[in-house]
């Protein structure tokens, strides 16, 4: 993986290419960036990229005292063009005797000790396929179902042991884990390491929230903010990669708030019509009654969890544009006409401040749908918070 293969982040390739050019590449670096936005992938990219890095050339002394290079050895390859070295396709196919991974494994048995190498086939098809997945695509590509993953004290020692033997072939001993949020009390074995590690060792975590890393590890890291992906990005991987249509890419890309694998996960769906479904939640909370409001949330519960996340986000970015046109005027709706009449019909349901609490609710919502909460009664719940907060405003939203 190249970093021409990653969507956007300029700046930061930008940067991490300086870091090993000027020889600041710091031992511990964490990359954070929200879900979708490339955090993985690039820090896949980075570390493939410094472990084909050429060794310093080695010296010996001459007959007169002075130091005489063996070989000519380049000290920096960009990366542009660490593809011709020769470790690079080993790295590329995560095969590199000196590239290691870490990441939230479950027993394959009950009671069974279980290492992230367990799983390094599981691993490498899951990047070839998945690269910009999260954490649930993981563990459901290797059939955890309900299982929580985990990083144990078991894979700690591991880390340990491996990162204390000498490289095989590489200037540099890498790591790249993903998800230290999963590393509870039991990461304090790593402290250590990361904070005195053998010489020509690199740590990348890779982490999505940084409030749920343990504080003594986050202090021993330097920080790499990842951004969000703009939806010109989304939107030109889109067509590049996969193929959309031009405004079907744009469209999704105004509703994927950055995030890649979300727009990948609604293009999937790109002909679902949920309009309609919205329309008819909103009529059965607003008019239908009891019986019209069960009806709803019996159809939203058959969904299943990706498409029920999908219809909230595609609610709260039309309340996003509607908000927009209410202040700035329709010309600034990023909408198709049809998708901004019907937000123009929700700004004469709902105040501004109105459709701010509903936007709440449905963040708070897709956060427990993410997390295996009942779907009906989660729908049930919302059905009933969405009725009390616009319960004065009882326009039907008809086509």
């Amino acid at each position: 993986m190249l970093f021409k293969d990653i969507i956007g982040q300029s700046t930061v390739k930008k940067h991490l290419t300086e870091m090993v050019e000027q020889n600041r590449l710091s031992h511990a670096l964490l990359f954070l960036g929200k879900e979708g936005s490339g955090a993985l992938p690039l820090a896949l990219a980075f570390a493939q990229y410094v472990v084909s890095l050429p060794a310093p050339s080695p010296v010996v002394e001459d007959l007169f005292g002075g130091m005489t290079a063996l070989e000519s050895v380049p000290n920096f390859i960009s990366p542009d063009e660490i593809a011709s070295q020769p470790n690079f396709h080993r790295a590329e196919q995560l095969l590199h005797p000196d590239l290691h991974f870490t990441y939230p494994v479950i027993p394959r048995k009950s009671g069974e000790k279980t290492y992230s190498h367990l799983y390094i086939t599981e691993w490498r098809e899951f990047i070839k396929q998945y690269p910009y997945g999260n954490v649930y695509d993981w563990l459901q590509f290797i059939g955890a179902e309900n299982k929580q993953g985990n990083i144990t004290a078991d894979e700690c020692n591991e880390i340990n042991h491996k990162l204390n033997l000498k490289s095989f072939e590489s200037a540099f001993k890498v790591i790249v884990l993903w998800m230290p949020e999963y590393l509870k009390k039991e990461g304090n074995k790593l402290l250590k390491l990361i904070e005195e590690p053998p010489p020509n060792t690199l740590f990348i975590l890779v982490a999505e929230n940084d409030e749920l890393i343990l504080p003594t590890i986050l202090s021993r890291c330097q920080l790499v903010k990842i951004p969000a992906l703009s939806n010109e990005e989304i939107a030109t991987a889109l067509v590049e990669r996969a193929k959309a249509p031009a405004d079907t890419a744009a469209q999704i890309a105004g509703i994927s708030n950055g995030n890649y694998r979300e727009a990948l996960q609604l293009l999937q769906h790109a002909d679902e019509d949920w309009q309609s479904l919205l329309r008819e939640w909103l009529n059965a909370t607003l008019k239908g009654g009891p019986l019209a409001q069960v009806k709803f949330v019996e159809e939203a519960a058959k969904l299943g969890r990706e498409k029920q996340k999908q219809f909230l986000r595609y609610f709260n970015h039309l309340l996003a544009q509607s908000i927009r046109i209410k202040i700035l005027g329709p010309d600034h709706a990023l909408l198709p006409e049809k998708e901004k009449d019907f937000a123009i019909r929700l700004n004469k349901i709902a105040s501004v401040s109105q459709q701010q609490a509903v936007i709440e609710e449905l963040d708070k919502a897709a956060y427990y749908v993410e997390r295996n909460a009942n779907a009906k009664i989660l729908f049930q719940a919302l059905t009933i918070k969405l009725y009390h907060i616009i319960q004065n405003k009882t326009l039907i939203l008809v086509s």
